[in-house]
This record gives C-alpha cells, sequence and structure tokens, in this order.
C-alpha cells in the first residue's frame, strides 16, 4: 500500500506539470528585450506549494497493523477469561468445601493436612488476583487503543482537508477496519462482565463461547446421558441464584433436584429433590423451568404438562395436530421443544400438515394455552435442536464430531426466516438439551451427561450475514 502512495503522490505531481505545460503552450507569451538582441518568451509557472506528507500516512498505516493484532489478542483473552472464572469458581467452591468440613473437626487433621490447605487458599488466591490483573490491563489495553486511534483520524481528517482526498482513501479504509475492531471487542468485553440482561437492542447472536464445562451430572455417572440442567428462567423471588438438574438412562423425566447455588450444585448438595408422579412421569428431553414451574413432554394423552411447585399442582395441554412421528436427529422422543426468552414462553413442534417441518407456538403462561402458530420451512429430523431469543427462533444442526452450527432463524415478529452460520464447540459427542436462559444471557446444554453452558455475544450494529439454504430445507 505504501508504494501505492508514492505512485499517487507521483501521478499528482504528474498532473501539475501537465498544468505548466497548458500554461507554457496556451498562455500569451512576453517579449522581453535581453542582451545579445535575440528575444526570449516567458510565462508564468504555478507550481504546488506543499509536498504531500507520505510520511503520515506510512506511520498511520504501521499504527493501523499494531492495533489490529493487538486486538486479535484481547479477542482471544475475552473467552480464556469466562473459562478461568468458571475454573476458579468450582476450585473455591471445592476448597470451601474442604476448610468446612476441617472446621467441623479440626482435631481430625495432621499439622501437614492443614498447611496443604493453607498452601491451596494461596495458589487460589494468587491464581484469582492474576486474573483480575489481567482483566484490568484488557481494560487498559482498550482505553490506549481508543486513544490511538482517535490520533488516527485526526491526523486522516487534517489529511483530507489540506491534501486530495484519493491518495489517502486506502488508508482511511484501514482505520475504519480497525475501529470496528475496536468497537466489536469493546462490546464483547461489555457483554461479558456487564450483561444488558433483558434487553433486545440487537440483531440476533454472532458468536458463542468455547463450551465451559462444569462438571458431570449430580449422579457422577456418564449412563445418565439424557436429561438437563440450568437456573429458573424467571425466578421467583429469593431464588434467583437456584440450579436444578433432571437425568435418566433414557428419554424420561421421573424426578428433579434443585440446588440453591452454583456451590451446592457442583458439590452435589440438593435442597429439594422431587419424584414426578407415575402418572405425570415426562418422555423426551427439552424440558425448561420457568417460574418455579417445570414445563416438559407427556405421552399420556401426547402433549404439554407442568408442574408448578409453588401450588404442586400439575397441568396438561393437548395440541391438535402435534405429531409423535417427528423428533430431533439425535434422539427419540424429542417431539415437543419448551423454550424461554425474553419475550416469554414457547414450544416448537411439527406436524403431519407440515410435512415435519417445525412449527413454533407462543404459550399463554396463565392459561398454559397456545396464543399464535407460525410454520418455518426447517424439516424437524434434520435439526439437532433449537431455542429462542428475544422472539427469534435458532435452529442448530451437527456439522461433525466436535462442531454444531446454528443454520437457521425465524424471528416470529417479522415472520422472516433466514439462513445463517454460527460454528460453535461441542464438548461431547451428542446432547439431549440445549436452552437459553434470558435471566443470564447464557445457553445450557446437557451432553452426554455433563453440564456445559456458553457465553453468548449480539450483533449491536448491523444484519447478520447470510447464507445459502441447507440441504435439510424443504421446499
Amino acid at each position: 500500500m505504501i508504494v501505492t502512495l508514492y505512485f499517487s503522490a507521483l501521478l499528482s505531481s504528474t498532473v501539475a506539470w501537465e498544468g505548466v505545460r497548458s500554461v507554457w503552450s496556451e498562455g500569451n507569451p512576453r517579449n522581453e528585450s535581453g542582451g545579445g538582441g535575440g528575444e526570449r518568451c516567458s510565462c508564468d509557472a504555478f507550481l504546488p506549494g506543499s509536498t504531500f506528507p507520505v510520511g503520515d500516512l506510512v506511520v498511520i498505516e504501521q499504527t493501523a497493523v499494531e492495533i489490529s493484532h493487538e486486538l486479535e489478542l484481547e479477542m482471544g483473552k475475552l473467552g480464556e477469561y469466562e473459562i478461568k472464572v468458571t475454573e476458579y469458581e468450582e476450585k473455591i467452591v471445592k476448597l470451601t468445601a474442604k476448610i468446612e468440613k476441617m472446621e467441623e473437626n479440626p482435631d481430625g487433621y495432621s499439622e501437614s493436612e492443614q498447611n496443604e490447605i493453607k498452601i491451596e487458599i494461596k495458589q487460589v488466591e494468587a491464581l484469582i488476583v492474576d486474573l483480575q490483573l489481567s482483566i484490568n490491563g484488557s481494560t487498559a489495553v482498550l482505553k490506549s487503543l481508543r486513544v490511538q486511534i482517535t490520533v488516527m483520524v485526526e491526523t486522516l481528517n487534517r489529511l483530507e482537508k489540506t491534501y486530495d482526498k484519493n491518495l489517502i482513501l486506502v488508508t482511511r479504509r484501514e482505520y475504519l477496519k480497525v475501529q470496528l475492531q475496536l468497537e466489536e471487542c469493546e462490546r464483547r468485553h461489555q457483554e461479558l462482565f456487564y450483561p444488558n440482561i433483558g434487553s433486545c437492542a440487537h440483531t440476533g447472536i454472532t458468536k458463542l463461547s468455547k463450551p465451559i464445562v462444569s462438571q458431570l451430572n449430580a449422579h457422577l455417572n456418564a449412563g445418565y446421558k439424557f436429561g438437563g440442567w440450568g437456573k429458573d428462567s424467571k425466578p421467583i423471588p429469593d431464588r434467583e441464584s437456584m440450579y436444578w438438574y433432571s437425568g435418566y438412562t433414557s428419554a424420561s423425566i421421573i424426578d428433579i433436584r434443585f440446588y440453591t447455588n452454583y456451590k451446592n450444585l457442583i458439590l452435589r448438595n440438593h435442597f429439594q429433590h422431587h419424584s414426578l408422579q407415575t402418572s405425570w412421569r415426562g418422555t423426551g428431553t427439552n424440558f425448561i423451568f420457568r417460574d418455579n414451574t417445570l414445563y416438559y413432554q407427556i405421552n399420556s394423552p401426547f402433549g404439554l404438562a407442568k408442574l408448578n411447585f409453588t401450588t404442586m399442582a400439575y397441568e396438561s395441554r393437548v395440541i391438535p395436530k402435534a405429531s409423535s412421528g417427528f423428533s430431533y436427529a439425535y434422539f427419540s422422543s424429542q417431539n415437543f421443544d419448551f423454550a424461554a426468552d425474553e419475550t416469554g414462553l414457547w414450544v416448537t413442534y411439527a406436524t403431519q400438515q407440515s410435512a415435519g417441518r417445525m412449527v413454533i407456538a407462543k404459550i399463554n403462561e396463565a392459561s398454559f394455552g397456545i396464543e399464535e402458530k407460525m410454520e418455518t420451512s426447517i424439516y424437524k429430523p434434520g435439526v439437532s435442536n433449537a431455542f429462542m431469543v428475544c422472539g427469534t427462533l435458532y435452529a442448530v444442526r451437527t456439522i461433525d464430531t466436535i462442531t454444531e452450527e446454528i443454520f437457521y432463524k425465524y424471528d416470529t415478529k417479522t415472520k422472516e426466516e433466514t439462513y445463517i452460520s454460527i460454528p460453535f464447540e461441542r464438548f461431547q459427542e451428542k446432547y439431549s438439551n440445549l436452552h437459553y436462559n434470558p435471566a443470564d444471557q447464557k445457553l445450557y446444554m446437557y451432553n452426554d451427561g455433563y453440564y456445559v453452558q456458553y457465553h453468548l455475544w449480539f450483533n449491536h450494529t448491523a444484519v447478520a450475514t447470510t447464507t445459502t439454504a441447507p440441504q435439510v430445507l424443504l421446499t
């Protein structure tokens, strides 16, 4: 690009010289007498009064490259920060449990065991301090880069006012690219540490974090591949920190456990373990917990069911035409998929009339009835799972042994569908439950018996890039 700028400057000088030639050939010559009796002609030449400062543009270009590199490093750190926060939280939980046991029976531990605990405490303290310094360092780096970019734009504006704009267009494009990188990095930093919970002021999901693995299920048994876990998407007072888990060796829901907070989830210390009545046991694994109520699929009769843990009352609803013949790609009996987002409660399913295409239905939480239905163009057996965010359905499919892809979204407000490509990493081969929680803007996955979660980033400025329709769509 620097070479191009030199040629551009040279071209400007050439144009100026052509102007001199024009003045020479078309201007009126003046005859002047000189020594020796001969005549000579003279003309007025107007040469450029200043030289284009190519050096300034070189400095700007080098700065843009350096800033772009630093931003790429900072973007990578954000994902690492979230994983570290989860890891350190688990270390603190387990260390706290050890200390509590030691406090109950201090004489039961030798001096070496006590010293070992002290060393672990110091190690965790050092890790936390290091992480805090890293986060503060990233914040300082972003502020510094913002200052450098401000200087860049001031220089570009000055050059544009003084010299030919065409000479610095390429450099300005580089600046705009870096500016967008910085804004995206700042936005992800803000969403990771200060999420705007409940806000739908965006055009959709743009990225998922790496899978954040908490641990194996409460049964400590990888054979419990079917189930789900998460938090209440609309928690009642004093239950904002509560977690729930339900797992089994087949696609059934027979009981559910509740934990006061993340610490007790990790320690498998539930405060309530409730078994569903035999006649109200569910099938499938796409259940959720909202407003202290469990929503799940029931087969007798085939339809929707819920259990309100405030009143301990069961209730069911049959959706006419809903078919048990269409399930997600991984497991059978995933006919109804409940979802909750910022706009309320939803359920998706398929019918014979829709030829297996997914239908989205909005649920009235008070009456447990269907308010509105919308038919999509995606074939349910070709989908791994789906979830709702801000009134938009996101459908997921499997790419390979470690990769999933959000490939489709349907906006229930505009009734528009879009084909997108947002790949994300999977921890284990198969998963039976995937749902979004608007209370913390995280995606929860039950992945072959493991608790897995993802942080989401949203597009606050531009429309998502679309791709061609995948083969699982029916035309």
